[in-house]
């Protein structure tokens, strides 16, 4: 193999290997920003008429998001999330992509979970005691 041919598989090897980092960093598409947005394992998702909320919990610490079922259009979207004993934590406002990250401290006691989209919501009793 003459010099010429080896630079040319050095150049594709380090242009593959830079274009799959750079799409590494990129961040997560779709579900998968809940994660970014919320620590832990998603323990439930409640879905409603207008999109969903999606609860995750670590070490004690429970978090919600909601989703609206189409991103775009800037609407009413809100999020609250209330540990029994305690205040209720809420996000709300016109958004585009979604309400929250709300995290509330909740040890071993229940929550309260609520979500809204527009005119559709969802609210829950008291989870995940």
């Amino acid at each position: 193999m003459d010099m010429g041919a080896i630079r040319r598989r050095l150049a594709l090897g380090t242009a593959v290997l830079t274009a799959s980092g750079l799409l590494s960093l990129a961040g997560p598409v779709g579900d998968a920003s809940a994660a970014a947005l919320c620590a832990g394992r998603k323990v439930r998702t409640l879905t409603f008429s207008t999109g969903h909320v999606d609860v995750h919990k670590k070490r004690g610490y429970v978090c919600a998001v909601t989703y609206p079922k189409r991103v775009g259009a800037r609407r009413y979207m809100s999020v609250s999330v209330q540990a029994r004993g305690s205040q209720r934590v809420p996000n709300a406002g016109r958004f585009t992509r979604y309400a929250g990250p709300v995290r509330v401290h909740a040890g071993h006691r229940c929550v309260r979970i609520a979500g809204a989209v527009g005119s559709g919501s969802v609210s829950t009793g008291w989870i995940l005691c």
